[in-house]
C-alpha cells in the first residue's frame, strides 16, 4: 500500500510540475540595485540557462566596473559576455558590444544611449531594451547556443 501511495504522489507532482511555467515568477532585475557602500543583493540580469559558464548581461556601468548593471542606471553601454558570479569577483577577459546605427563607435562613453525601465524586459531566458538611438536588442538564449539579434 506504502508503494501505491509513494508512486501516486510521485507521478502527482511530476504532473503538476510540468503543467507550469516557473520562469514567470522570476524576476533578474531584483537585487541589482546596489553600490558600493550598500549591497541589495548584488545581482545582474543574467540571460543565461541554468549553471551556464558565460553569460550575456546588459552593462550599464563602465567596463572593469563589478557594478556592471544597476537598476538606477539611464544609459546603457553595451551588452556584456561575462562570467562573473559577483560584483566582488572582478571578471576578467569580458567583451562589450553595443549596436549603433552608423559609424562604429568603441568609446563606451559614446556610444552609450538613454534607456528607461518602461522599455525593457527581462526574464531568465530573454532580454530586450528600447534605447534612445531607436535600437532594438533582443537576446534570447532559450537554445543550448547563446542567440543575439541586434535590430536597428
Amino acid at each position: 500500500m506504502k508503494k501505491y501511495l509513494l508512486l501516486v504522489c510521485a507521478l502527482s507532482c511530476i504532473v503538476f510540475a510540468k503543467a507550469k511555467d516557473w520562469t514567470q515568477y522570476i524576476n533578474p532585475l531584483m537585487g541589482s540595485q546596489s553600490s558600493f557602500e550598500l549591497s541589495t543583493g548584488n545581482t545582474y540580469p543574467a540571460i543565461a540557462r541554468p549553471w551556464g559558464m558565460n553569460f550575456w548581461t546588459p552593462q550599464t556601468g563602465k567596463m572593469g566596473d563589478g557594478w556592471q548593471y544597476t537598476y538606477t542606471a539611464n544609459k546603457i553601454r553595451g551588452f556584456k559576455q561575462t562570467h562573473q558570479p559577483s560584483p566582488w569577483i572582478n571578471d576578467y577577459g569580458q567583451f562589450s558590444i553595443m549596436p549603433v546605427v552608423g559609424k562604429p563607435e568603441f568609446n563606451e562613453e559614446k556610444r552609450a544611449s538613454w534607456f528607461a525601465h518602461k522599455g525593457e524586459t527581462a526574464t531568465p531566458y530573454y532580454y530586450k531594451v528600447n534605447a534612445e538611438r531607436k535600437s532594438k536588442v533582443d537576446d534570447n538564449t532559450a537554445k543550448m547556443q547563446s542567440i543575439k539579434w541586434l535590430g536597428v
